[in-house]
């Protein structure tokens, strides 16, 4: 690179100093590292490695585009997480930025770099198959499921809890650990849906088994789960044999359209898997659990949840952030609102009884999550390769940011198979919370 390239971004890069007050550095590839305020502390640096990466940017200014660079190291966040960088966030002074940016000072610095090599460094993070919304389109679940769910037992382990729970906790105070909180969240699943000993319970999207086991072992059901993923199947069939359950638990490696037992369950949860099913299967998904359950059995349902828009055009319209998870994370995915699940339930034969907000609990659970793995990415880098661990940091950083400015929210919704008479549920929650 030349000189007059470099003095170009260092310029640039001293109008945005004073523009952004930033408690942040800048370092080139050359090593020169640059302020974005008036005094960083220097422990937070977004390192540029390579000239190429601001030709991609230059050339392609799209979000895509970053996370690519973020992925592959061509971009670096030093120093921290995401979380760490939005810390900072609230002292930078970014108040109408784009109308104070010196734009000609800007084009003078960037635009030697539109004629620079720009190639890209293959990733081979992004998902490659297709991404129908409906099984009658060419939709294949276990495909999408396995992306996300089988990069290996390993790489989950590094910042799940123990019992591998990868759903929200939930934290009764604020020094409850994440053991804790995940086994507090199990019991408060249980306890909501009044299991009772050898009922028949069915978990839909079991994961690595810690809801069926914690079901058997402390409230004697009779607890049938249900996965497509190969490593969590292999996980919990092995912990079933340790724990002596085998009389108690049965897992399955099966999609939830296939579990043919009309009537059958008296209770069934579906804990963090209904973001995988996409809104147009929606219909078919209530349909099936309605199908599954008792007369008057409960139904726990537990998802992540958009604010509701003005029209489903415009809450189906895919911002960048979304497209990227979808393509690097979790292909197929899909968020609905809290009123499209409870209307959902309701249509398809549900009383509705309970909806309980736990977005903050996400925030601290998916926060913890980011720490984790942040201090383990060593680890995760020889199990995944370090565009998978950046990707993942990326992504828990991300979530937890977006349950902590409301972004997003989290529901757990208390169903029934609608019948006439009494619901057999007690008059108030209150022995819930004691």
């Amino acid at each position: 690179m030349t000189d007059t390239r470099t003095d170009g971004l260092r310029r640039l890069t001293a109008h945005l100093a004073t523009l952004l007050q930033a408690d942040l550095s800048l370092q080139l590839w050359t090593g020169e590292i640059m302020p974005l305020g008036p005094q960083p502390r220097g422990d937070l640096t977004i390192a540029i490695r390579t000239p190429a990466a601001l030709t991609r940017l230059v050339r392609k200014p799209k979000f895509v585009t970053l996370i690519e660079l973020l992925a592959s190291g061509e971009i670096e966040l030093e120093g921290g997480t995401l979380l760490d960088f939005a810390a900072r966030r609230g002292a930078m002074n970014t108040k109408g930025l784009w109308k104070r940016l010196d734009k000609g000072l800007a084009a003078r610095a960037l635009l030697p770099f539109l004629f620079g090599a720009g190639a890209s460094t293959a990733t081979g993070a992004a998902y490659a198959g297709p991404l129908a919304g409906k099984v009658e389109q060419g939709r294949d679940d276990g495909a999408l499921i396995r992306f996300h769910y089988d990069l290996s037992n390993e790489f989950y382990a590094l910042f799940l809890d123990p019992e591998m729970v990868y759903t929200c906790a939930y934290f009764p105070t604020l020094a409850t650990t994440l053991a804790q909180a995940q086994q507090a969240k199990l019991d408060m699943i249980c306890r909501k849906l009044r299991l009772q000993p050898g009922e028949r319970f069915l978990d839909i999207g079991c994961g690595w088994g810690g809801l069926v086991c914690h079901a058997a072992q402390h409230f004697g059901v009779k607890a049938h789960g249900v996965t497509l993923a190969q490593e969590q199947f292999a996980f919990a069939q092995a912990k079933i044999a340790r724990l002596g359950l085998g009389d108690l638990v049965n897992v399955e490696l099966k999609d939830y359209r296939h579990v043919d037992e009309p009537a059958s369950y008296d209770k069934i949860a579906s804990i963090g898997m209904f973001e995988a099913v996409g809104i147009d299967n929606h219909d078919a998904y209530f349909s099936q659990m309605h199908r599954l359950l008792r007369s008057r059995g409960l139904y726990l349902h537990h998802a992540i949840a958009r604010p509701a828009k003005r029209n489903m055009k415009n809450f189906r319209r895919q911002r960048p952030e979304y497209a990227a998870l979808t393509r690097y994370i979790f292909p197929g995915g899909e968020l609905d609102t809290i009123g499209m699940s409870t209307s959902g339930l309701e249509s398809h034969g549900f009383e509705v009884h309970d909806v309980e907000a736990w977005r903050e609990h996400y925030e601290r659970t998916t926060r913890i999550w980011t720490q984790r793995l942040f201090a383990n990415r060593e680890k995760a880098a020889e199990l995944v390769g370090w565009p998978k661990t950046r990707l993942w940091l990326l992504y828990l950083a991300g979530c937890s940011l977006s349950f902590q400015r409301s972004a997003v929210g989290i529901f757990q919704t208390l169903a029934s198979k609608k019948a006439k008479g009494a619901s057999g549920l007690p008059p108030t929650r209150a022995d819930l919370y004691v």
